[in-house]
């Protein structure tokens, strides 16, 4: 299925201090922690079941994220098959709280949803949700 559902805010946070390099940019695993939260929290809210991140496609960082800028994180699911989905994830800065906003990275994410014991479980249909 394509595009099942429009992209939404899902996460939105400060940057603080104690995520920065010596260099005073947000280091980019911080980002990606945040995009990997959304995402499944988006897949999650989709396949009504447990499900963990099993492949992330490339990143390029695009804007540095600064302290300070809300970092803004969007989802929409992409694809769904029998067990798996992928998500499209993108990262949004909003520069000091109140300015410019900027794009800052995106990626897509694969999940797999789980039964009880931790193995591949169907994704129910829309029909069935």
């Amino acid at each position: 299925m394509q595009g099942e559902l429009p992209s939404e805010l899902t996460i939105r946070t400060l940057a603080m201090p104690a995520d920065t390099n010596p260099s005073g940019d947000i280091f980019g695993g911080w980002v990606m922690s945040q995009m990997d939260l959304a995402a499944g929290i988006c897949a999650g809210q989709r396949a009504r079941r447990r499900v963990v991140t099993v492949a992330v496609d490339a990143m390029s960082f695009i804007q540095p994220v600064r302290v300070g800028d809300d970092l803004c994180v969007y989802t929409q699911v992409v694809t769904v098959g029998r067990t798996s989905m992928t998500i499209q994830v993108e990262a949004w800065a909003r520069r000091d709280r109140i300015g410019e906003r900027v794009k800052v990275t995106q990626a897509h994410f694969k999940f797999v949803a789980l039964d009880d014991e931790g193995r591949p479980t169907p994704i129910p249909a829309l029909s069935e949700i």
